[in-house]
């Protein structure tokens, strides 16, 4: 039976929110040139204490913009943000300098992709940690010392005293992350933002900072918000996921059950292009055809209409609205009633071949 639509309500306006993110647009514009880049539209999301919200879509669909708006790392020159951003309820666009830069490290600490881009080469990994121990917390050099040697050992980094004295070079890639880590953590944040921290890594390590995360997030009780456009990895750490598509979030709820029942055209699509990891000899991948919309120019209806072979004229007039299908689950698509059908359609005649199949 066809899931009855109602209208949504923002989960932003959830009282256990410890992040809120309220209609986020965030703009790129060249100095000196007209075309402005809509790269975020309208985000609305929320993150309880304690919680793994992950973020996932192709590359461009405005995932890492977001997450750097949420510390505000955007050029002021070439950006304009508006909406609300409200972190342990401050709001973070109105924060001045001095409130901003105690902020970041103190109450929210990013781990970047690629660390090499972060450590500075020319001084030692422990110099630099120790750094950022002591611009928030109130400790002698020894003491920070120390304090940068339990991180490296919090994160298991072998050898942890001989580490802190090597430079970022001396360390391999997935040693780099765990001190990346170990950096986030110096200053002892709630809010952890992960933008792609195990992409550059091969699979081995990818799982062993996958499940380091998990255990840093138990421990310290740390809400952590993690971009990726691997929905495997997505997997091994989130509570919940959003999928966001053409700077929108156009679907968000529990990871198992988006997972088990994605909703929206896209995010089957994303879905289907990984799941026959272990299909038989000959098969072929799912793919997804075309390419997601210039954001430089206006989105008529919905973004991803081009490339949904569920589309239907509806879809190109006005931009669909976000609508809840239970609570916590939401869907940005006019079609949900008729989608749900195809979808019930399709799980009759999986079950009919499973039962011939073994019958």
């Amino acid at each position: 039976m066809a899931e009855t639509v109602q209208e949504a309500v923002p989960l932003a306006s959830a009282p256990a929110a410890w992040v809120k993110l309220d209609d986020l647009h965030v703009d790129f514009v060249a100095p000196g040139q007209a075309k402005v880049v809509h790269a975020v539209r309208g985000v609305d999301l929320a993150v309880a204490p304690g919680e793994t919200v992950a973020l996932i879509g192709e590359s461009g669909s405005g995932k890492s913009v977001t997450l750097r708006a949420l510390m505000r790392l955007h050029a002021p020159r070439t950006t304009r943000m508006r909406g609300r951003i409200t972190i342990a309820g401050r709001d973070v666009l109105a924060l001045s300098g001095r409130e901003l830069s105690a902020m970041r490290g103190g109450t929210v600490a990013m781990i970047f992709q690629e660390p090499l881009s972060v450590f500075d080469p020319v001084y030692t990994v422990g110099q630099q940690i120790i750094e950022t121990v002591r611009r928030h917390k109130p400790m002698s050099y020894a003491q920070a010392r120390q304090r940068a040697l339990t991180l490296f050992e919090q994160v298991r980094i072998p050898s942890p005293e001989r580490r802190l004295d090597a430079y970022p070079h001396e360390m391999s890639g997935g040693m780099r992350q765990r001190a990346m880590i170990a950096l986030a953590l110096a200053g002892e944040p709630t809010l952890l933002l992960a933008d792609e921290p195990t992409t550059a890594l091969d699979a081995t390590v990818q799982i062993q900072i996958l499940l380091l995360l998990r255990e840093l997030q138990s421990a310290l009780g740390l809400s952590i918000i993690f971009v990726t456009h691997d929905i495997g990895a997505a997997t091994e750490v989130a509570d919940r996921m959003a999928v966001m598509y053409a700077g929108q979030i156009v679907e968000q709820g529990p990871a198992a059950q988006l997972l088990a029942q994605p909703r929206h055209p896209y995010t089957q699509a994303l879905l289907n292009s990984r799941r026959h990891g272990a299909m038989t000899k000959g098969r072929r991948l799912d793919t997804l055809a075309g390419s997601p919309p210039d954001l430089s120019q206006t989105v008529a209806g919905c973004a991803f209409a081009q490339r949904c072979v569920h589309a239907i004229p509806a879809c190109t007039g006005a931009p669909p609205p976000m609508q809840t299908l239970t609570a916590g689950y939401t869907v940005r698509c006019i079609r949900l009633e008729a989608m749900a059908a195809e979808i019930d359609a399709h799980r009759c005649i999986d079950s009919d071949t499973a039962t011939v199949a073994t019958g």
